[in-house]
């Protein structure tokens, strides 16, 4: 178990520092050429922040439940926390990978914002 926690969170931290957004693409769509990419940065933006809020909840959470492991005494009260803290990483893996699944299936359905929007969280 301990093996696996290390591997998702190795995967997690490479992911996020070899991670290179791609570059916007400019295309001919409305939603690309509204008032300089105001709509493309708003979208981006809130992207970005929901991802840093989550992964920063997931640290939280995973910080506060490794405490409250070492004063449990109870079994079932472990088992417990471990599945929580086990729920908050699949939360923050899927909340990391949302983005750029939006963006691989909006440029395979040719969805307009899909095609200047950038949304690899980081």
């Amino acid at each position: 178990m301990r093996l696996l926690q290390f591997l998702l969170i190795t995967f997690l931290v490479v992911g996020v520092v070899a991670a290179q957004p791609a570059a916007a693409q400019e295309s001919a769509n409305p939603v690309c050429q509204e008032d300089s990419g105001t709509l493309a940065s708003m979208i981006e933006g809130f992207l970005q922040l929901t991802t840093a809020l989550g992964l920063m909840g997931l640290l939280v959470v995973w910080q506060g439940e490794s405490v409250a492991e070492m004063f449990t005494l109870s079994r079932d009260q472990l088992s417990r926390i471990k599945q929580h803290k086990i729920t908050a990483l699949k939360s923050a893996v899927i909340l990391v990978l949302l983005g750029p699944l939006f963006a691989l299936a909006g440029r395979t359905m040719d969805l307009p914002v899909a095609q200047c929007v950038d949304l690899t969280p980081f």
